[in-house]
């Protein structure tokens, strides 16, 4: 077993626990060894849920009564199940179709449907194997009702409800598909969720400060409550990212959920390479964080290429943590910033060797502050960077659009003459409207500017560089960075800061482009790419 040295008191990585061994220096012998995918293992947080007082209607009670069965059952089902992309493609018909096998009363528009649809998917994948040992033996499902219920009575929880949310004006009800156990019976429930913003919980906990993997046949961590032939269904607030959160939502929008959009691995003997980027907000605080585990991070993503930004490191911690990284990721290289110590940084850590590596824009008046990275791989150029924020009072807006922007832009369109460019990191811009909780009480501030989001379109979209996650999801919802203030996570107020940038030329080989909400450390999260080679 690799022996794993210490970063604060946590492991960074350790690859004994991989199915595959470390790939070695070329991308093109990366694909053919990867072993399979651990998707299945999500981690939880440990927030208690909230419960909400909704009153379900004649169809619901019905649907109480059908049979239990799973996907398997039907070939529909197992066929969507297989790859749950198709379900976006599916007429209207096809939909209420499969809906109706389910079990489900197919009633709404399109993105009803679909949300409906993908709800119950990602719960009979999560739920199959505690649905066959309930089979086996009933008294699981009372004794899960008992610890669900031991802690509060109805009343009590209905009460505490009250106080966690009030209805927005324009309602985008979806439906979604709820597991219900009752006297040793697996139930599915259809259950309308209309568009919540979400006020301070008077039940909220404290900060969070664990991870927990969840089995792959735990249920999520709502708890549900029968009482005199209503069912009451909170919000689950474990995951508040599949809300639709949004002050402006336009029809059509749904809220992002990894568990249902991401996409499987490619095929066997397809060859990729799957790269994470993560602003940290400080490496070493966050590896000093209780309860977050860089290894079990990368044990559940099996990543090739790690790019980090913000990690706020100076020149003499570098070292220390290059030689603390294990066998398999020693190739790793790091820009800190001279001019202010312990602030910005970028990083690249990789199994793979690059050919090359460069360090900064090549101009002085932007490369003191240790904002970019750039390695050399066989097929492409990879860059870590971490733009400058317009600051308070946007007092470096002017700097941001007409040096920095274009000088990046430049930089990343010469690359480009030799091979094609991903670039990934924190570009410190929403672009859209959909990628920010709160458009209008944000026109003037440092990261939505439309000054700002001008320069986005001009230097890099228009120059031929694809937004991978908003071509992969056109009307989604999905943040990266949330305030510490206001309990922005919790009620998933939050901006989309963070992209993966491609050269046109590459954009139909992103097998993947996605977000990873669940994992905590920092007020960003990490995204993901996956890049068929």
């Amino acid at each position: 077993m690799n022996q794993a040295l210490q970063l604060g008191f946590r492991t960074f990585i350790n690859l004994s626990s991989f199915p595959v061994d470390p790939r070695k220096l070329g991308i093109g012998r990366l694909a053919p060894l990867r072993g399979k995918v651990m998707g299945s293992k999500r981690r939880s947080f440990s927030n208690p849920s909230s419960i909400a007082d909704q009153n379900i209607d004649k169809k619901l009670r019905d649907a109480i009564d059908n049979d239990n069965y799973t996907i398997s059952d039907n070939p529909i089902l197992k066929d969507i199940k297989d790859d749950p992309s198709k379900i976006k493609a599916m007429t209207i018909q096809q939909l209420r179709t499969a809906l109706r096998t389910a079990g489900i009363p197919p009633k709404g528009l399109k993105r009803e449907l679909v949300s409906a649809l993908q709800s119950y998917l990602a719960k009979e994948i999560d739920g199959e194997s505690s649905l066959l040992a309930d089979k086996q033996d009933p008294s699981n499902s009372d004794k899960r009702i008992s610890m669900m219920m031991e802690t509060k009575s109805v009343e009590d929880q209905v009460q505490d409800a009250n106080s966690f949310s009030k209805v927005s004006e324009v309602q985008q009800s979806r439906r979604t598909v709820k597991q219900l156990q009752i006297k040793g019976k697996t139930v599915d429930v259809n259950a309308k969720i209309v568009a919540t913003e979400q006020k301070k919980s008077a039940c909220a906990s404290g900060r969070m400060t664990s991870l927990t993997k969840k089995k792959a046949s735990s249920d999520v961590d709502s708890k549900y409550v029968s009482a005199k032939n209503r069912v009451t269904l909170p919000v689950n607030q474990s995951e508040p990212w599949t809300i639709l959160a949004h002050k402006k939502p336009q029809k059509g929008w749904i809220a992002y959920n990894p568990r249902t959009m991401r996409r499987s691995l490619p095929i066997e003997n397809t060859k990729f390479v799957k790269i994470l980027s993560w602003n940290v907000n400080g490496l070493r605080a966050l590896l000093k964080l209780e309860g977050f585990s860089a290894m079990e991070l990368a044990k559940q993503e099996n990543f090739d290429v790690l790019c980090l930004q913000e990690t706020k490191l100076q020149e003499k911690d570098v070292e220390s943590i290059k030689q603390s990284l294990i066998e398999g990721y020693e190739n790793s290289f790091w820009t800190c910033s001279n001019t202010r110590l312990g602030y910005s940084g970028t990083a690249i850590i990789s199994r793979i060797k690059p050919l090359a590596v460069r360090y900064g824009l090549g101009i002085s008046d932007h490369d003191s502050e240790g904002r970019v990275v750039t390695a050399e791989f066989d097929s492409f150029y990879l860059l870590s960077v971490y733009v400058p924020n317009s600051g308070d009072g946007l007092r470096r807006l002017a700097y941001r659009i007409t040096e920095w922007d274009p000088s990046l832009g430049n930089y990343i369109k010469e690359l480009e003459k030799s091979k094609p460019v991903i670039l990934t990191g924190d570009l410190n811009c929403a672009h859209e409207e959909i990628d920010i909780y709160n458009p209008a009480g944000n026109r003037r501030s440092a990261g939505f500017t439309i000054e700002e989001r001008q320069s986005f379109s001009t230097n890099f979209l228009s120059r031929g560089f694809v937004d991978t996650f908003r071509k992969q999801n056109p009307d989604v919802v999905g943040y990266t960075y949330w305030g510490y203030r206001h309990g922005a996570r919790k009620g998933n107020k939050g901006w989309r800061l963070d992209y993966f940038l491609v050269s046109e030329a590459i954009a139909d080989d992103v097998h993947d482009s996605f977000i990873l909400p669940d994992v905590i450390g920092s007020d960003h999260c990490p995204i993901g790419l996956v890049l068929k080679l």
